[in-house]
C-alpha cells in the first residue's frame, strides 16, 4: 500500500499538545508524524485564554498574535459585577491562529504533518510497531504512538478507557466580528442556575462569546438563550457605557435588544466541543502512558474541572512526554505528570463541587464576588486566580491569610 513510512513517534492531532510535543522531539532529530485531522480554518471550540503562568513559561506564545488582556469584568450569577485590573496580563488566542502557529514550530523543527483524519490499529503490525491509516489507504507505522486528538480521542479511549460522560463539560459558543482597534471589555459571568459560566474574550479580529457547564446537566435550548441573552446585554452596555450583563431569559427583552439579536444573528459563527472535567478519583485511576504510548492534553483528561481551562495542562503535558520519550523511558511520563501537575489537577476537581456550591445560604461564586467587591486581599486573590498565577493548591490559605488583612 502507499505511504508506508516509519516513524519514531507517531501524534495523532495537531493542536498544542500534539504540536509542542512534535516539535521538541523533532528539534532532537527524531522522525515524528503528526497528523491534523481537523478541517482548515475549524477552530476547537474554546475561549482561547493562555495564563500568565503559561506566557512566562513558554514566552513564544506571545509571538502568535494574541491579545493581551489586563482587565477582566466578573459577574456573579445574581448580575452584581467586579473589575480586576490585573498584575500580569493574561493573553487571548484565536485557536486557529494559535494552532497554526504551534503546527507551524512543528513542521519548521523537522515534524512531517500529514492532513486528514486517520485511526490506530488495535493490532500492532508483525514486527511489534503500531500502525495508523488513513481512509485513502495509506499507511504509516512508529515505534510510538501519542494520542492528542481531544476528550473525544478514539485512540485514548481505546489505550486507557473512556472519559466517564458524568465527568465531561460542554462548551458551545458563538464568534462575532470585532474591529482589530475596538477595545471591546473581556467577561466571566457565572450562570445562575447552572455549574459553569459564560465568556466574553475579544480576540484580534472577533469576539469569542460562550458558556461552559457539566455535560450531564446540559439544556441547550435554556443555556443558548440565556448565551443570546448574555451576548445582547453585553453590546448594548457597550452602546450605553454601562457594566450591566444580563443572564436571565425572564427579563423583558425591549425593540433595541431585539434589534441587536437579528444583527448578531446574521454574522454569528457558531461552534461546540466537550472538555474533559474528571473526578478526583478517576484521575487516580487513570493513566495517561504505557511502555509505548501516551496521551497528552484533552485526550488525558487534563483540564481544569472548575474553568475548563486546559490550554497550560496541554503543552506541559507534551514537555513532560517529550523528555519522557528522549531519555528512552516513554513509560516514565505517567510518573512525571502526576509529580509535576497532578496535585493541582486533583485539587481542583475536590473544588469543584464547592466553587458551584453553596456558601452561607448562597452560590459561592455569588458570595464571593461580592467580598471582592468590598475587600482589597479578596480582590487580589481573585486576579491571581483569572490571571493564573494563583493555583488551589494553597487557595484556602492564601484567602484565610488575605481575608484578615487590608492589602
Amino acid at each position: 500500500m502507499s505511504g508506508n513510512e516509519s516513524f519514531d513517534v507517531m501524534i495523532v492531532g495537531a493542536g498544542p499538545a500534539g504540536s509542542f510535543a512534535a516539535e521538541k522531539i523533532a528539534r532532537a532529530g527524531r522522525r515524528v508524524a503528526l497528523f491534523d485531522g481537523r478541517p482548515a480554518l475549524e477552530a476547537k471550540a474554546c475561549g482561547g485564554g493562555v495564563t500568565s503562568k503559561a506566557l512566562k513559561a513558554w514566552p513564544f506564545l506571545l509571538e502568535a498574535g494574541g491579545r493581551a488582556v489586563t482587565e477582566v469584568e466578573m459577574f456573579s450569577p445574581e448580575g452584581k459585577g467586579v473589575r480586576l485590573e490585573l498584575d500580569e496580563p493574561f493573553a487571548v488566542y484565536s485557536r486557529c491562529a494559535l494552532d497554526s502557529y504551534l503546527r507551524e514550530r512543528a513542521r519548521r523543527a523537522g515534524a512531517k504533518i500529514f492532513d486528514g483524519r486517520v485511526s490506530a490499529s488495535a493490532e500492532k503490525s508483525a514486527e511489534g510497531r503500531w500502525v495508523v491509516r488513513a481512509r485513502s489507504g495509506e499507511i504509516w507505522s512508529g515505534d510510538v504512538l501519542v494520542a492528542a486528538d481531544g476528550a473525544n480521542s478514539a485512540i485514548a479511549k481505546r489505550l486507557a478507557g473512556a472519559l466517564p460522560n458524568a465527568e465531561m463539560e460542554v462548551a458551545f459558543g458563538y464568534r462575532t466580528p470585532l474591529n482589530e482597534a475596538d477595545d471591546a471589555p473581556t467577561v466571566i459571568a457565572f450562570l445562575p442556575g447552572w455549574a459553569g459560566y459564560a465568556w466574553a474574550f475579544p480576540r484580534l479580529d472577533h469576539i469569542s462569546f460562550g458558556i461552559a457547564t457539566a455535560q450531564d446537566a446540559f439544556d441547550h435550548k435554556s443555556l443558548d438563550r440565556m448565551l443570546w441573552d448574555f451576548m445582547v446585554s453585553y453590546y448594548r452596555a457597550r452602546e450605553e457605557g454601562g457594566p450591566t450583563i444580563r443572564m436571565r431569559a425572564d427579563v423583558e427583552r425591549d425593540s433595541r435588544d431585539r434589534e441587536i439579536e437579528k444583527q448578531l444573528r446574521g454574522v454569528a459563527g457558531r461552534y461546540a466541543a466537550r472538555i474533559p472535567g474528571l473526578a478526583a478519583e478517576t484521575l487516580d485511576r487513570r493513566r495517561a502512558a504505557g511502555d509505548d504510548w501516551a496521551l497528552l492534553g484533552d485526550a488525558a483528561g487534563f483540564a481544569d474541572p472548575v474553568t475548563g481551562e486546559g490550554i497550560f495542562y496541554a503543552l506541559r503535558s507534551a514537555e513532560l512526554f517529550a523528555e519522557a520519550f528522549l531519555a528512552g523511558d516513554v513509560k516514565a511520563y505517567e510518573s512525571k505528570w502526576r509529580a509535576d501537575f497532578g496535585r493541582e489537577l486533583r485539587r481542583a476537581s475536590e473544588m469543584r463541587r464547592r466553587f458551584y456550591g453553596d456558601f452561607w445560604g448562597g452560590p459561592f461564586t455569588d458570595r464571593m464576588i461580592k467580598f471582592a467587591r468590598i475587600h482589597p486581599g479578596i480582590r487580589r486573590t481573585l486576579r491571581e486566580l483569572v490571571a493564573g498565577g494563583q493555583g488551589y493548591i494553597g487557595l484556602k490559605r492564601t484567602l484565610a491569610r488575605r481575608a484578615f488583612r487590608p492589602f
